[in-house]
């Protein structure tokens, strides 16, 4: 899988920025994420502990109640690790694959808002509202492919071969790969 620039990074990723499906093996993909997610993880119990031990080392009362201060650690420590993520580690290598499934999901949710403008433009002919109905139900294979949910892939089936023979019968691509924000913009406007 290619490394996110720093265009698509979540904290740089605009709603007015193209996002463009990518080719990721669904076992890759899992095992990075998983990856990241432990890495993270050992991040998070890590500043907990030793926040919340300096606290208590500081401010805290031998052998008195420190829960507060054990508390406030973990607190930080979940503030600090969500702070890392959003600026240093999203932008390394070995987040690539969550960074990606962030977008991912980020762009479909941006559809999924407008779902009901797009199914009225699809009825309509609109070539907006298809293109991005065609490119909501490729990232949404891609998600559960990705996610290993391969039930709710079979119940969509129908639903996509219809849609993509509709286009071809428009004569409208049917290789939607990269949402456009302008068809959403198009799609709200109508």
């Amino acid at each position: 899988m290619r490394n996110p620039s720093p265009a698509n990074t979540p904290s740089s990723a605009k709603n007015s920025r193209p996002f463009t499906l990518a080719t990721i093996k669904p076992e890759d993909y899992r095992q990075q994420t998983r990856k990241a997610t432990w890495i993270i993880i050992a991040v998070f119990v890590a500043l907990a502990m030793l926040l919340s031990s300096l606290l208590v080392m500081f401010f805290g009362e031998p052998g008195g109640d420190n829960f507060r201060l054990n508390m406030a650690g973990v607190a930080a420590g979940v503030a600090i690790t969500a702070v890392l993520v959003r600026v240093l580690f999203s932008k390394q290598p070995w987040m690539a694959a969550n960074v990606y499934g962030w977008r991912l999901k980020r762009s479909l949710m941006s559809i999924t808002n407008v779902m009901h403008n797009v199914t009225h433009g699809v009825t309509a002919k609109n070539p907006s509202a298809i293109k991005l109905l065609r490119f909501y139900h490729l990232g949404l294979l891609q998600m559960h492919d990705l996610d290993g949910n391969t039930s709710e892939i079979s119940q969509m089936v129908h639903e996509v071969d219809a849609h993509k023979q509709c286009m071809q019968e428009l004569g409208i691509d049917c290789e939607q790969q990269t949402l456009d924000p302008a068809w959403i913009q198009a799609v709200k406007t109508k």
